[in-house]
């Protein structure tokens, strides 16, 4: 690709535990715990790249640190050291976003980012109405104008296949796949360049998942948003992404075209992962 990078990571780092002289350096762990001082390196110096129009997948075993990364690049967590660049945004190039205030860095999540989370509870509001939690994301990127902000949230909910007559209904009233659908519709309604999508598809039914997945597939065809898509699940990664970055105690062990990492894959883990998909 000659394209720049939407979004670098360089060597992000997230700890949680203070280190001590057996384990700092990451020397002496177990996996990526240090028996010593219990420390857990839930990342350790990840990097990559993703480009304009791009679905990266991000796949491990739990534990193995993707999702403690994704909470990182969504501002949840706070990193313990690394970089995020986002040079396509001209005030912010050459800027690490882990320095900026906590105003600028919520300025990002509100116009520049949209997370699905795994559990719905996260994303949503359960007693606020489906366009109530849509509206709330408008407002939190600046939109003040009521019609247009109705119009958006009405065109989301069709876009996601949420009836416009359960428009006014709280997602709590919803089945889990439907509260997925309200949740991407949020994360959708400021226009974000780049999607998070974390383990989306756990827990629901397996016809509910491809539902889900067709959904996040002709989002991308349709609006070319840059999506990073975590899942255990290598039939979603499978199906949804372009490259694949393989993860293991806190590391990347592999990366490459999706294609060439379950039909090659060189690291005696992901050929495990692969064969148990066979």
């Amino acid at each position: 690709m000659h394209e720049a990078p939407l979004l670098r990571v360089r060597d992000l780092t997230k700890q949680f535990g203070e280190a001590c002289s057996s384990c700092d350096g990451g020397e002496n762990l177990e996996k990526n715990y240090c028996p010593t001082c219990g420390t857990v390196y839930a990342c350790q110096n990840i990097s990559f790249d993703l480009y304009p129009g791009e679905i990266l997948g991000i796949v491990g075993e739990s534990g193995s640190g993707k999702s403690s990364m994704m909470q990182c690049l969504y501002f949840d967590s706070e990193v313990t050291s690394g970089a995020v660049y986002l040079d396509h945004i001209p005030a912010l190039a050459g800027k690490n976003v882990f320095t900026l205030s906590s105003q600028q860095k919520r300025a990002i999540r509100n116009q520049q980012y949209g997370m699905v989370y795994q559990n719905p509870i996260r994303g949503l509001k359960m007693d606020f109405s489906s366009v109530g939690n849509i509206a709330e994301k408008l407002i939190a990127a600046g939109n003040r104008h009521v019609g247009d902000m109705e119009a958006v949230s009405k065109s989301l909910l069709e876009h996601v296949h949420i009836p416009l007559f359960r428009m006014k209904e709280e997602p709590r009233n919803f089945s889990g796949g439907m509260q997925q659908r309200v949740q991407i519709a949020k994360a959708l309604s400021n226009n974000p360049p780049i999607l998070f999508l974390d383990e989306v598809t756990t827990g629901l039914d397996l016809s509910v998942q491809a539902n889900v997945l067709d959904l996040i597939k002709g989002i991308q065809r349709d609006l070319g948003i840059s999506m990073i898509v975590v899942s255990h699940d290598l039939a979603v990664i499978r199906m949804l992404a372009d490259r694949t970055i393989v993860m293991l105690n806190g590391s990347i062990i592999e990366d490459g075209l999706t294609d060439q990492i379950l039909e090659d894959p060189q690291h005696a883990y992901t050929q495990q992962l692969v064969y148990s998909l066979l």
